[in-house]
C-alpha cells in the first residue's frame, strides 16, 4: 500500500486516476491535512514538522510500505520524517526537480502559494549537487491564482498559470519550466501544441512522475 499525505481534497482523485493509469491495483491511502499548509504559510515548514511526522506515521501504521508528499512546501519535513517512521517517503516534486536538472541549467519555477518558491529551488539546487550540474533557477509567483483556487475557480486559477508561462516562454532565457504544485499540473495539457513565442520549452509537473517513483518504493 502506497500512503499519500496531502493538503487539499482536489488532489484524491487526480492521484487515484494516475494509480488507475501507471500503476493499477496499487492500494492507496489518502490522508488530507489542509490545514498544515496554512499554518506552514504563516510559521514555515519546520513550524509543523511535528504534525506532518504524526501524519506520516499514521500512514505507517495503517500499512502504508512508501509515503508520497503532495505538497510541495511540506516536503522536505515530510521525506524527514520517514526514518522515525520506518517507511521512505517521497516528497512529489523531487522527480520532477531531477527532470529540470538533466533538461538544462537555465530554469525558472513557477508557484500560486508564495512559501512553495524557497522549498521548489532548494529541492533543485540539491538535485543539481547530486547530478554534478549546475543550475540558475529564476521563481515567479503568479498573482491571483492561489486566491481563485482556494475561492473554487480553479478554471480561473489554471488560466492564470497558463499565462504566466507564456510570458515565462516569450521572455526567454530558460531552459525548462517548473510548475512547483501539484495543483498547477492541469496547465501542461493547455500548453501542448501552443503557438505562442517559446513554445518549445518544456513545462514540467510533478503528480505522474512523482506517483511512478513512490509505487516503485511501494514495492509496485
Amino acid at each position: 500500500m502506497l500512503g499519500l499525505l496531502h493538503t487539499s481534497p482536489v488532489h484524491v482523485p487526480v492521484f487515484d486516476a494516475l494509480r488507475d493509469a501507471d500503476a493499477p491495483g496499487l492500494p492507496l491511502r489518502h490522508r488530507v491535512r489542509p490545514e498544515l499548509l496554512a499554518a506552514a504559510r504563516e510559521s514555515g515548514p519546520g513550524g509543523v514538522a511535528e504534525e506532518v511526522a504524526e501524519a506520516v506515521g499514521a500512514l505507517a501504521r495503517d500499512g502504508a510500505r512508501a509515503v508520497l508528499c503532495t505538497c510541495s512546501t511540506l516536503g522536505d519535513v515530510a521525506e524527514a520524517a520517514g526514518a522515525a517512521a520506518g517507511v521512505p517517503v517521497l516528497r512529489v516534486d523531487r522527480p520532477m526537480a531531477a527532470e529540470a536538472v538533466a533538461a538544462g541549467p537555465r530554469l525558472a519555477v513557477l508557484a500560486t502559494v508564495e512559501s512553495t518558491l524557497a522549498p521548489t529551488t532548494e529541492l533543485i539546487a540539491d538535485e543539481a549537487r547530486r547530478a554534478g550540474r549546475p543550475a540558475e533557477v529564476r521563481t515567479v509567483l503568479v498573482p491571483d491564482a492561489w486566491e481563485r483556487f482556494q475561492n473554487g475557480d480553479r478554471e480561473g486559477s489554471l488560466a492564470a498559470v497558463v499565462a504566466a508561462v507564456r510570458r515565462e516562454r516569450a521572455a526567454g532565457g530558460i531552459d525548462a519550466l517548473v510548475l512547483a504544485q501539484a495543483s498547477m499540473a492541469p496547465a501542461v495539457e493547455r500548453l501542448v501544441d501552443d503557438g505562442h513565442p517559446g513554445a518549445g520549452v518544456p513545462v514540467l509537473a510533478s503528480p505522474r512522475s512523482g506517483l511512478r517513483a513512490a509505487a516503485v518504493l511501494a514495492g509496485r
